[in-house]
């Protein structure tokens, strides 16, 4: 007889969430609760290659990757490390086609999935008991209410994950000492999510000449990345900025926001793995909701110009359209202005939200 939540906590139990970056730093608490409230249960995390790099290392979790950029090869290999193993529960916290072929790799009983509302890409095919529905939810709660489905007892939400020390001591190499320091992160996944590099520089040469910061720069080794860091250099002049672009790998972004003192992004994957050490962010949001997907605790932070790209561009109240709806237009991060974001950093800092200076 399959698993029920009514009979306590399941020997084995695999949760899969593979990505993007951000999505996955959101289970970090849903781990980290499990873990407290059944430590008995075997947990399996389904999980993408590049996201196992940074949480590997958390510790009494068992990983099964899959490699997306394998096609049809990679779920063959999920399928052999899962081959022979048998879970009472399956929570599929994506909502993907990805996701769902990647789920039918594994023996699961109870598969537990979103409601019907958000439970797209044909996902009821793939499980067999829902969340229940909530309107206008964080994507963080929408996965921690999968845990009040199964009656896991709450917790506060956690999300403490070990510093590789490799990454730890390049880190301390890049920033030395004791500054207060400004991390940029100016791209995201999504090229509309950006802002532009003279606005970043804008922010730059306030922060050094106004707040006596240090300011780096971070990201993946991507062109993009590359060239909007190069823009971001040369709009800055002769601030000094330090240019960590393509060196900082995500255990070493790790360590650099363990040692930053405020993190300035988009909505991309830093912005949310700042969480992690306790940082906090000043996110730019034009084209989402930072409501829903904007850096958790961070959120009175944020520069939320997605009020104003609803009004202008789509013509349209944000309270009157549906939860999700993103501004897909070029000209919604042009909405944010440089002096909101100085505002916002020098009231986070005399605020003193988070003062803690590298060390």
């Amino acid at each position: 007889m399959a698993w029920q939540p009514s009979e306590g906590a399941p020997a084995r139990l695999a949760l899969l969430r593979l990505s993007a970056l951000g999505d996955v730093s959101h289970v970090l608490p849903v781990v980290h609760r499990l873990r407290r409230a059944w430590p008995q249960t075997a947990l399996t995390w389904v999980l993408g290659r590049r996201e196992h790099a940074l949480l590997g290392a958390l510790p009494g979790v068992d990983f099964a990757l899959l490699d997306k950029a394998a096609g049809w090869r990679g779920y063959r290999a999920l399928a052999r490390q899962l081959r022979g193993r048998h879970f009472e529960a399956l929570l599929l916290m994506q909502v993907s086609m990805r996701a769902h072929l990647a789920s039918r790799c594994l023996r699961a009983d109870y598969r537990l999935g979103y409601d019907r509302v958000r439970g797209r890409d044909a996902h009821g095919l793939f499980v067999n008991a829902r969340i229940a529905p909530v309107d206008r939810q964080h994507v963080l709660d929408a996965q921690w209410s999968f845990l009040d489905a199964l009656g896991v007892p709450d917790a506060p939400r956690c999300w403490d994950l070990p510093i590789q020390a490799p990454a730890r001591d390049w880190a301390v190499a890049q920033l030395p000492g004791a500054q207060p320091t400004l991390l940029i992160s100016p791209a995201s996944s999504v090229a509309l999510r950006n802002w532009h590099a003279p606005g970043y520089a804008a922010v730059a040469r306030y922060a050094v000449h106004e707040l006596g910061m240090r300011v780096a720069l971070v990201g993946g080794p991507s062109a993009a990345e590359r060239a909007l860091g190069a823009q971001i250099r040369a709009a800055a002049g002769d601030t000094p900025l330090l240019d960590l672009i393509g060196r900082d790998t995500l255990p070493r972004l790790l360590a650099l926001l363990d040692r930053a003192t405020v993190l300035l992004s988009p909505d991309s994957g830093p912005a949310h793995l700042a969480a992690i050490t306790d940082t906090p962010v000043i996110g730019l949001y034009a084209v989402s909701n930072p409501q829903r997907c904007g850096p958790y605790k961070s959120l009175m932070h944020c520069v939320d110009a997605y009020p104003r790209a609803c009004e202008q561009i789509l013509l349209r109240r944000a309270d009157s359209l549906p939860w999700g709806t993103r501004v897909e237009s070029p000209a919604a991060m042009a909405l944010i202005q440089a002096d909101e974001v100085c505002a916002r950093l020098q009231a986070l800092l005399a605020g003193g939200d988070r003062l803690r200076e590298a060390s």
